[in-house]
């Protein structure tokens, strides 16, 4: 059975880069899969990818040989069941503030005794480039499995909820976490708070050891993340860097001209 590399990255304590897709592009993720990124995450959450297309793309990324993922829509026991039986080598699980709900997603991942996952399906083991027995023998060692702590209170529960066993990292999602540390009139929070929550995130992964992740929005920042020790790293997404390639080049075509807010994309 195909060994997933990533899994094997964070458990040497090394850094894994990787990005979004949100496209819902199959061709888009076929040449993102060749640029060398170690994963690529399929956003089912917040995009309109369907079920089809997300087995497509797994297919595609798997083909060449780099890591594909999937955000599922919630942390719900059929929807990663079903992204993992469609091909996926990896959840990424949204909104996770529960030692309890840590514990389901984990068991929805793996196989009895270990965990809940009902066996079928056939596409998992073509990504896997195995056999459906082998596969079913272990896939258990080979899921990655990665929660969201994207809410204060995730924060707060970090220990409990980062040392369920079976997780591989923790990703941050920046922009929910800060929402949910807005006051009652909405202000948002200062950015020594968000510091603060951050530092804590990574500390508290450090003493459990589970992998600290975080979503980046440019190489500076990402390269900045790596040295405070941060591993599982997002930048941008496939969207973001169309949108961005674009802007530098219509920015170098008309100079001070004015041009579209591509940020708000």
């Amino acid at each position: 059975m195909r060994a997933n590399p990533v899994k094997r990255a964070l458990k040497a304590g090394e850094a894994s880069v990787g990005t979004w897709l949100s496209l819902a592009s199959i061709p888009a993720a076929r040449l993102m899969a060749r640029t060398g990124f170690a994963w690529l995450t399929v956003d089912i959450e917040h995009s309109l990818v369907d079920w089809e297309t997300a087995t497509h793309i797994f297919a595609a990324v798997a083909d060449a040989n780099c890591t594909a993922l999937a955000r599922v829509p919630s942390n719900r026991h059929d929807h990663i069941k079903r992204v993992l039986d469609n091909g996926a080598h990896g959840i990424v699980v949204p909104m996770v503030n529960s030692r309890a709900e840590a514990e389901a997603a984990v068991s929805a991942v793996l196989y009895p005794p270990h965990g809940t996952r009902s066996v079928g399906g056939n596409m998992h083991a073509l990504n896997f480039n195995t056999s459906g027995p082998d596969y079913f023998a272990h896939a258990n060692e080979e899921i990655l499995v990665v929660l969201q702590c994207e809410h204060i209170q995730a924060v707060e529960n970090a220990d409990s909820i980062f040392s369920v066993p079976g997780i591989d990292a923790i990703f941050v999602g920046p922009n929910d976490l800060a929402a949910s540390m807005r006051n009652k009139d909405g202000k948002p929070p200062t950015a020594e708070a968000t510091a603060q929550a951050m530092k804590h995130i990574l500390a508290t992964c450090k003493k459990v050891g589970v992998a600290a992740g975080v979503h980046c929005f440019s190489a500076e920042e990402a390269n900045h993340r790596i040295s405070e020790g941060w591993q599982f790293i997002a930048v941008n997404s496939e969207l973001r860097m169309m949108l961005d390639g674009a802007g530098t080049i219509l920015r170098g075509l008309t100079g001070n001209r004015a041009l579209p807010d591509l940020a708000k994309y």
